[in-house]
């Protein structure tokens, strides 16, 4: 077996091992008990999510150790995946959580209610919780980056002035502000988030564009005042969950004018991974997004196609994500005190530590990419 980076691993803070032949990135992690070892071969990632959450194991750099396993995928394939019987009953839950109209809402509201307070407090200025897009320029500051992904976004699905848009998952109203203040169009929105809404509402009108901004607590599903010049959709399909990319992509085209463009930034798995990836869960459907499911490439192309969508763009920045959870997390951490102070605790703090620096790794190691997908109605 090759073992492409070096690790070591202290035991109960008398002993350490070291493991790798070196040369190449490296990572340490302290044990403070066995807890780590049996949950991870039982349960995978969520095992070993689970026993950082209570403290079995500590790491100065859980980024740099996450992307050794990943490294090691092979090698350490027990560890991410766990044992059929250990994982059966969080596949279990994950299906439970999918993403009926009544279970939207609930799903939604486990994340993005946690009070706008929180979100603000890591967040940049924008409030865009999705990858910002830095061209080339890494220093350039995270509000730049992410006005640049917006842009992009509105260019491609060819928003003009005049034009009546639509935003699928309006979040906290970044998209809608640009599309009514810069381009000159008027937004239909929909969010199932409360939280959301009223701060992206109050966000309108504090730009005088409260009447060119139709902002809603919608599902999708039910949006029924169509034909729309173009749709914008940045990180929602992976929300919707497999069983309804059908229905997402089939609404998408229903709301769009014959020749309307839309613009799906989407997070995806690598072909190659697709397969097992749909089989099993991991810790972010179980901790962070409930019901949600990463398309492949090749399954966002199938079922766009099917739906009468004609991909006539890819752009890939995956890499940008990588560097955007990076800034996440430093503020986040930056910022512990405060969230402290807004009631949640050290749990919730560990939680949401190790999904940022996981989500980093898996993007930074391109296990994940970004893509933001241009589609004509046929």
């Amino acid at each position: 077996m090759d073992v492409h980076t070096v690790a070591s691993a202290e035991f109960d803070t008398t002993e350490c091992q070291h493991f790798g032949p070196g040369g190449g990135p490296s990572a340490a992690i302290a044990f403070k008990n066995w807890n780590v070892c049996s949950a991870a071969l039982k349960s995978g990632d969520i095992g070993f999510a689970e026993s950082y959450i209570a403290g079995d194991w500590t790491t100065p750099h859980l980024t740099d150790l996450l992307k050794l396993f990943i490294a090691n995928r092979q090698q350490v394939e027990g560890v991410i995946y766990g044992t059929w019987a250990g994982r059966l009953l969080y596949r279990i839950k994950h299906l439970l959580n999918r993403n009926t109209r009544a279970n939207s809402q609930k799903n939604i509201h486990a994340h993005y209610d946690l009070g706008n307070a929180f979100y603000e407090l890591w967040l940049d200025d924008t409030m865009n919780y999705s990858s910002a897009w830095f061209d080339g320029d890494l220093e350039q500051p995270m509000q730049t980056a992410q006005h640049a992904k917006v842009r992009r976004a509105l260019r491609m699905a060819g928003v003009r002035p005049g034009d009546r848009v639509l935003e699928i998952g309006c979040g906290w109203g970044a998209l809608a502000e640009m599309a009514t203040t810069e381009f000159g169009a008027s937004l239909t929105g929909v969010t199932l988030s409360t939280e959301q809404l009223a701060f992206a509402q109050k966000r309108m009108a504090a730009h005088g564009v409260e009447n060119k901004a139709d902002l809603r607590l919608q599902d999708y599903r039910d949006i029924d005042d169509g034909p729309y010049d173009a749709v914008c959709s940045i990180e929602m399909v992976e929300a919707v969950g497999r069983e309804y990319w059908p229905t997402y992509f089939q609404s998408v085209n229903r709301l769009l004018k014959p020749g309307g463009k839309a613009c799906i930034q989407s997070i995806v798995i690598d072909d190659s991974l697709f397969a097992r990836y749909i089989s099993s869960t991991d810790f972010i459907q179980q901790y962070i997004f409930p019901g949600g499911c990463l398309p492949c490439p090749r399954e966002f192309r199938r079922e766009a196609e099917a739906a009468g969508l004609r991909v006539v763009d890819e752009f890939a920045f995956g890499q940008d994500y990588a560097e955007t959870l990076k800034r996440w997390r430093e503020r986040f951490l930056a910022q512990r005190t405060q969230i402290l102070q807004l009631g949640f605790d050290q749990r919730f703090m560990h939680i949401w530590e190790f999904y940022l620096a996981y989500c980093e790794a898996a993007f930074a190691m391109r296990n994940i990419d970004l893509v933001q997908y241009t589609l004509v109605k046929a």
